[in-house]
């Protein structure tokens, strides 16, 4: 018998694009959630520790229902935002040792958090997305976030980069769930196998691979 022809790969597809997770991996925060959440407390009669407030932010995190609200758009869609943060809000303040949480502080941190000054960019981020746009690379961001994150990268100068911002509360769908992906292909004109997600959590690697991406995990010191 004569041998067996052999089989030629398929030639890999050209990376066109890159999809990113937004906090830990392009943002992250100048001071911890804890001190942020205490002083906001402090100027409401509300004497809470930092350290505890931090302990207790991630767990109530975890166990909340997804940021997202299916058919939801405008002022509707902002309102749930609000009061989805605020029951987080309130559960951190409880965990850590306080009371009911007053409105006004509940309103008070939402809105605080809107303000590009408590967040920073990762050094190299602002360059290396020039340099990706520069190559001719569609990207856009996918995050489990809410519609304060679009004004949030315009001030910290990134958002030209992007031609998507896609965040779970608007898709009506968080990470894990691969919904969120789909909307930011679709965004860019793509198919999985043309591009990648960078992310920093066990949501990004699941729902990109979910969506049949492929995926790169970054950490940041």
């Amino acid at each position: 018998m004569g041998a067996a022809p052999a089989i030629a790969s398929p030639a890999p597809v050209p990376v066109r694009g890159l999809l990113f997770d937004a906090m830990g991996t392009l943002i992250g925060l100048r001071a911890s959630v804890g001190s942020t959440y205490a002083t906001a407390a402090a100027g409401h009669g509300l004497e809470l520790d930092a350290a505890a407030i931090d302990r207790a932010f991630g767990p109530v995190l975890r166990q909340a229902s997804p940021l997202a609200f299916p058919g939801l758009e405008g002022p509707a869609l902002l309102e749930a935002e609000r009061h989805w943060w605020g029951d987080r809000i309130d559960e951190t303040l409880r965990a850590a040792g306080g009371g009911p949480t007053p409105e006004a502080l509940r309103h008070e941190l939402f809105e605080r958090y809107a303000d590009p000054t408590l967040w920073r960019v990762y050094p190299g981020v602002s360059e290396q997305l020039e340099r990706w746009n520069a190559r001719g690379l569609a990207l856009a961001v996918v995050s489990n976030f809410d519609s304060r994150l679009l004004p949030l990268l315009e001030g910290l100068g990134l958002a030209p980069w992007f031609k998507a911002v896609v965040v779970s509360s608007a898709a009506g769908a968080a990470k894990p769930d691969p919904l969120p992906f789909q909307r930011a292909l679709k965004a860019l004109g793509l198919e999985p196998p043309q591009v990648w997600h960078v992310g920093d959590s066990p949501e990004d690697e699941a729902g990109a691979h979910a969506a049949g991406l492929r995926c790169l995990l970054i950490r940041h010191p």
